[in-house]
């Protein structure tokens, strides 16, 4: 090959299907004989069901059945690993939060189903509900994933006493839920006490073992298809009720079900980004190197479920400070289980932190570039541990110089244009990088086809284009020649697609492949065997890593605000980013930019509102719950700074998927600090907050 594929902006195999419409989604599927479900939701927060009066519903045109907690199939709905969620599989009467499920109509149309919904009339006992985030009772969880709740290294408080300058401030981000294009959904097929789920999921191995415990069989009988995901960011993750629901549906009428969850109910059980509280504190010497941090974080979980928002790991892992402090506190609210989203913790917390350091800036006199650069980290100082690679001033220097940051005037208000308030913000982006175990199998055919599967899922990030590039590359092939299959149980098992771990995790058990069916071609003189080669291999990482893995960048950003409306709108956006190997530019391109829409919505747009005086969500819809359109966001320009870094992983990638949001509602909130001065520390930045 004249030219390397590993990096090449090839175009997606899968585009010409998606834009011809061809492509199958979960919810384009079909089944035989299959029946329509849909959920209805409580309408209160926290009570209990004291009568489901259904007989309306029975009696109308198409209903089949209708499900509640005293007809539905007995099964388990307990926890049956560290990180599940608690379901709500009609087991009881009690109801823990707004749009909980209450029954389930079975129709032979969606719109019979629909209708018949509306028919069912529920009667409840209110009970007392704590909504109130600032004053419920809260707890300190035992861990965050894993690691340490609360964090110290020094005296932190001895520190910032004796501290030149210091700034002491409380950040707070709102609940905001996941709405991707397509809903959640799942169809459900039973034959001869074998499940068939087709589910718009990130994980189909989670979901095979989660269903297989909640009816009590063995995992083998269960097999969960994905075809292609819609959008997920986090919320399809984790194994909602509705997955079983609709298995639980197709065993009380014997026949397929499908389920499709409505945008409404998204804002139900589908967990959510969690509220936080942040109080962030720095203390430095007088030329601005950091002497201590704290970072004390209050984010929102469920009445008997645990998630915790873990903003402090952005603080403890990003700068070179001696003193520093975290913990993370939790009030158990009326809502339902909080969940990822897009770069979870560290997208909320390196708004606190970053807001921060452009505040400690100020009272320094240093430029916020410059700050940064003097509390850089050549080692992770949490761990101790050299970075597999770091190149994070070159991604500060290659911003800065794209976006011009030396026109920067450090006072605030300094720049008008068109009427317009200009200002001009930046913030360091970061965020940890993991791998998990996953495994392929290869099989090459006599004709020299090569097709590998994998039982990961592909939700628009370009898998079946860039694995092919990836093997392709190994084994000298054209990449038309390698073909990716994915999306089944039947596959051999791959992690949770998130985290940003899916290609580290799944391309790094790839290379291996392809390099054992390399070896083995050179073997036999490379000539394919009659009957073909076929073998199965499985790539996980070291128990103990000796470098800390981390991606990291640099965000610039310019804002206009209208100082009579108090409208921020961001005008242009700079990111550069530290990347690792590149399988394919085009798609990596998508990903940054992705995160960077994300952190535009996260810092001007979005935010679910609760009527606290009784739990309900008061903008279940697209119509109230903002999010941007493409006129909100400029081109945002992306830099990617590659490198080769042999001690990541064996495909030697970074996790991309996230990154660029970390950090990008700082650099907004600072920028719009600096065309108007006034500091914004909760989000979003609307125009209220401006004309103070």
């Amino acid at each position: 090959m004249s030219q390397p594929l590993i990096g090449a902006p090839l175009d997606r195999v899968e585009g010409p299907l998606k834009v011809r419409g061809e492509a199958k989604y979960t919810i384009d599927i079909a089944v035989e004989d299959m029946l329509h479900v849909v959920v209805v939701p409580s309408t209160i927060a926290s009570g209990r069901v004291v009568e489901v009066d259904d007989a309306a519903a029975r009696s109308a045109s198409g209903i089949v059945a209708v499900m509640t907690h005293r007809n539905a199939p007995r099964v388990n709905q307990s926890r049956t690993a560290p990180h599940d969620t608690n379901l709500f599989l009609l087991q009881g009467d009690i109801i823990e939060f707004d749009r909980q499920p209450v029954a389930l109509v079975i129709a032979t149309s969606f719109e019979a189903a629909t209708y018949g919904a509306s028919l069912v009339r529920v009667r409840y006992e209110s009970k007392p509900l704590e909504m109130q985030f600032d004053s419920a009772p809260r707890y300190v969880p035992e861990d965050i994933f894993g690691e340490p709740a609360k964090h110290q290294r020094g005296d932190p408080a001895r520190a910032l006493a004796n501290a030149a300058v210091a700034v002491h401030q409380t950040y707070r981000t709102p609940t905001e839920h996941h709405n991707p294009i397509e809903t959640h959904n799942t169809v459900a097929q039973w034959q001869n006490g074998d499940l068939t789920l087709h589910d718009s999921s990130q994980w189909a191995f989670g979901v095979r073992r989660r269903i297989a415990a909640v009816f009590g069989i063995d995992a083998e009988r269960v097999r969960v298809i994905v075809p292609y995901v819609g959008g997920a960011f986090g919320s399809k993750g984790t194994m909602w009720s509705h997955v079983a629901l609709a298995a639980m549906a197709a065993k009380l009428v014997d026949r397929p079900v499908k389920l499709v969850v409505t945008r409404a109910q998204m804002f139900g059980w589908i967990g959510h980004r969690p509220q936080t509280e942040q109080r962030v504190s720095l203390g430095s010497d007088r030329d601005g190197r950091l002497v201590a941090v704290t970072h004390d974080v209050l984010s929102e979980t469920s009445l008997h479920d645990e998630f915790v928002e873990a903003c402090g790991v952005f603080s403890r892992d990003l700068y070179a400070v001696p003193n520093y402090a975290m913990s993370h506190a939790l009030p158990r609210l009326n809502i339902s289980k909080p969940t990822y989203q897009r770069s979870p913790g560290e997208s909320t917390g390196s708004f606190a932190l970053e807001s921060a350091l452009d505040e400690l800036s100020y009272e320094l006199g240093i430029d916020p570039l410059e700050l940064r650069l003097r509390n850089y980290a050549q080692h992770d100082p949490n761990s101790g541990k050299p970075y597999s690679s770091k190149h994070l001033r070159q991604c500060y220097v290659a911003a800065a110089q794209r976006f011009e940051w030396s026109r920067r005037k450090p006072q605030v208000r300094a720049t008008r244009r068109d009427g317009m308030l200009v200002g001009l913000g930046m913030a360091t982006s970061s965020r940890s990088t993991f791998r998990s175990a996953a495994s392929v199998r290869v099989q090459q055919h006599e004709d020299g086809r090569v097709v590998i599967g994998c039982g990961t899922i592909e939700q628009g990030c370009g898998s079946p284009t860039v694995y092919a590039q990836l093997a392709a590359e190994i084994l000298e092939i054209p990449y038309e020649r390698v073909q990716f299959e994915f999306g089944d149980t039947r596959l051999p098992p791959a992690p949770l697609a998130a985290g940003s771990q899916t290609s580290g995790s799944v391309g790094s058990a790839i290379v291996v492949a392809a390099t054992q069916l390399r070896e083995r071609l050179a073997g036999n003189r490379g000539r394919v065997p009659p009957g073909g080669i076929s073998f199965e291999i499985e790539e996980k990482p070291e128990e103990e890593e000796p470098y800390a893995t981390q991606s990291f960048g640099a965000g610039f950003v310019e804002v206009e605000v209208d100082p009579d409306l108090g409208e921020a709108r961001v005008v242009r956006y700079v990111g550069a980013f530290d990347s690792g190997r590149i399988l394919n530019a085009k798609t990596a391109q998508s990903q940054f930019v992705g995160g960077v829409v994300w952190g535009i919505s996260m810092a001007l747009f979005e935010k679910t509102r609760y009527d606290r005086r009784t739990g309900r969500v008061m903008n279940a819809d697209l119509a109230e719950y903002l999010v941007p359109t493409n006129a909100d966001i400029p081109n945002p320009e992306i830099i990617m700074i590659e490198e080769d870094d042999p001690h990541i992983n064996p495909a030697h990638v970074k996790g991309i998927g996230e990154v660029s949001i970390t950090g990008a509602a700082a650099a907004i909130a600072n920028a719009v600090y600096h065309a108007t001065g006034v500091r914004v520390r909760e989000l979003p930045i609307t125009p209220d907050k401006l004309l103070t």
